[in-house]
C-alpha cells in the first residue's frame, strides 16, 4: 500500500521534521529541562568532560554519536523501508532521534548514565543540546545518503577511535555501559 498517491514536496518533509522537533522540545521543557546552559551563556563547543555543565552547550564529544546515529538510521530504513520517500525516511529518522532524545532525558536513563557510565554528574541534556543532537543526527543522515557506504564506515569508525582517545568515551563503549556495565571499562575510562 502506498503511503502517498503521489510524492509531496520536500518541503512538507521538512516541515513534518520541524513539527517533531518542536514537539519534542516542548515535551522536554515539561520534564523540567533548561532550555540552555544555566550558566548564563552558550558555547558552541563544550568539551569540558564530567562537568556541571555537560550535555547544555550546542555540542560537546557526545555530538559526534548522534552524527553515528543519522547514519545508523540512514542504513536502518534503507534496509526495511528502501521504497519510503527519502524524506519520509529522513522524518522517520527524526521521530527515532527524537524518541531517543525524550528516552535519554528521562528521570530512569538520568539515573542510569550515573549508576554506569563514567556521567556521575549527568543533569540531563538542555533543549538546546537536545535539539542541536536532531541537527547532527540529520547531519549523519544526509551524510550517508550522499556518501559511498565505504566512506559512511570509515567516518563512522574515525568518529569512534578518535573520540574514545580523547574522552575515553565512543558510542560503541556507552552503549556496552548501559547495558551490560562492565567495570574495568568504567576503571579505565576513569583513568584508574
Amino acid at each position: 500500500m502506498q503511503l502517498f498517491k503521489k510524492n509531496p514536496p520536500s518541503w512538507i518533509y521538512g516541515l513534518l521534521a520541524t513539527a517533531v522537533i518542536i514537539a519534542s522540545a516542548l515535551i522536554l521543557n515539561f520534564y523540567g529541562r533548561d532550555w540552555w546552559c544555566r550558566c548564563g551563556y552558550v558555547k558552541l563547543w563544550d568539551g569540558v568532560l564530567n562537568g556541571l555543565y555537560d550535555a547544555q552547550h550546542f555540542s560537546d564529544y557526545y555530538t559526534f554519536s548522534h552524527i553515528i546515529h543519522g547514519f545508523a538510521f540512514f542504513g536502518i530504513l534503507w534496509l526495511i523501508a528502501r521504497r519510503l520517500p527519502l524524506g519520509l525516511r529522513f522524518v522517520l529518522a527524526v521521530v527515532m532521534e527524537e524518541a531517543w532524545e525524550l528516552f535519554e532525558n528521562s528521570n530512569f536513563m538520568i539515573q542510569r548514565y550515573r549508576d554506569t557510565t563514567i556521567a556521575n554528574a549527568y543533569q540531563g541534556d538542555s533543549i538546546l543540546n537536545s535539539t542541536s543532537d536532531v541537527v547532527f543526527m540529520s547531519l549523519g543522515f544526509l551524510l550517508a545518503w550522499k556518501l559511498p557506504v565505504w566512506m559512511s564506515i570509515v567516518l563512522i569508525i574515525a568518529m569512534e577511535v578518535i573520540v574514545g582517545f580523547f574522552i575515553r568515551d565512543n558510542l560503541t563503549l556507552n552503549i556496552i555501559m548501559l547495558l551490560y556495565p562492565v567495570q574495568v571499562i568504567k576503571k579505565w575510562q576513569m583513568g584508574l
